[in-house]
């Protein structure tokens, strides 16, 4: 069981729109790359980065180096959060 603590860093990592947007991006989209999150979600790629890398820090991307690429997908958590979102909807 986690405790309330780490409870709390996954749901600071989700406490934005445009990160809910990335998640369920990358959920339909395994090994996406930042370039192609930015253009899918028409938004500046300094932006983006900036909230990969906080859903990275709270544990719920993981980023897959393939060369020059970096590719993201979903961590465990990240999945079964998407499944706790789909089931508040």
């Amino acid at each position: 069981m986690k405790t309330p603590k780490q409870l709390e860093r996954y749901f600071k990592g989700l406490a934005n729109h445009r990160r809910l947007e990335i998640l369920i991006l990358v959920s339909q989209n395994e090994g996406i790359t930042l370039d192609e999150i930015a253009r899918k979600l028409d938004c500046n790629l300094k932006t983006i980065s900036e909230h990969t890398r906080r859903l990275l820090q709270a544990g719920l991307l993981r980023k897959d180096y393939q060369g020059r690429a970096v590719c993201h997908s979903l961590s465990p958590y990240g999945k079964m959060f998407l499944e706790f979102i789909s089931k508040i909807e």
